[in-house]
């Protein structure tokens, strides 16, 4: 009997086509009208090429690349947002993906609304929102606006808000792009804490970020992403090596 650990994630042959719009389409009305005479025309744009890695469980990978290189795409594919043109993405556990936090609230609903509604859209019930909802407000401090509808609150209160539904779970596996710094001085430490405390408890994590320095720091193994490629993978101290010179050769 094989008893070895299932990866907590395996990313097989996936590639994520773009179709890009060559022609400025002023209206809804104009986009119909080209699309059913077939003026529409697109460039494709491969976000990623046939990327496969596998991530056991407690480890924490780091993803480097310059920007466009497909970063952000890949974890969007891994978190469930996004459907991979080809190639599959397994995934086993609990997934708390701090990615766009709030992109998914509607502006004319308050925040009470929004809780269950981002909730669901992360897949959860409503019975393990209401189990966490005081928890939720309260860690997000935004008692007093809580029925106020979203499009009134700043950019940093949504923030906060989304932080606080993503992490009401007990992840097993933690999607973060960069280091998040959410909202003012106080809760940002909050928010800092929340990260390294779900860190201790070796949840398994897929990181991106520009910096070296915070990959060595908080991963174990990296890869490398140069327009939507694998072109390194190894130790973090490895790739962030070879991260390190393409950055000041470019310089």
């Amino acid at each position: 009997m094989d008893s070895k650990p299932k990866p907590a994630v395996k990313v097989e042959n996936v590639s994520v086509l773009f179709n890009l719009n060559k022609e400025k389409v002023d209206n809804l009305k104009e986009y119909f009208i080209n699309l059913v005479t077939r003026k529409l025309h697109y460039n494709e744009f491969w976000a990623l090429q046939d990327i496969s890695f596998s991530v056991m469980p407690g480890e924490r990978i780091g993803i480097l690349g310059f920007n466009g290189a497909g970063k952000s795409t890949l974890l969007k594919v891994v978190a469930g947002v996004l459907k991979p043109t080809k190639g599959s993405v397994s995934v086993e556990g609990v997934i708390a993906p701090l990615l766009e936090l709030g992109a998914g609230f509607d502006m004319n609903y308050t925040g009470r609304e929004n809780i269950f509604l981002y909730g669901a859209t992360m897949g959860y019930s409503r019975k393990f929102i209401e189990e966490r909802y005081d928890g939720i407000l309260s860690f997000s401090e935004l008692e007093e606006f809580i029925d106020v509808p979203v499009k009134n609150y700043s950019s940093g209160m949504r923030a906060r808000l989304g932080f606080a539904i993503a992490t009401a779970v007990e992840p097993e596996i933690l999607i973060l792009d960069e280091i998040l710094s959410v909202g003012d001085a106080k809760f940002k430490k909050k928010s800092e804490a929340k990260i390294r405390s779900m860190f201790e408890k070796g949840v398994t994590v897929l990181f991106v970020s520009h910096s070296t320095d915070q990959v060595r720091a908080l991963c174990n193994t990296a890869i490398l992403l140069e327009k939507g490629k694998v072109t390194a993978s190894g130790t973090a101290e490895q790739v962030c090596a070879i991260y390190d010179e393409k950055v000041n050769k470019k310089r």
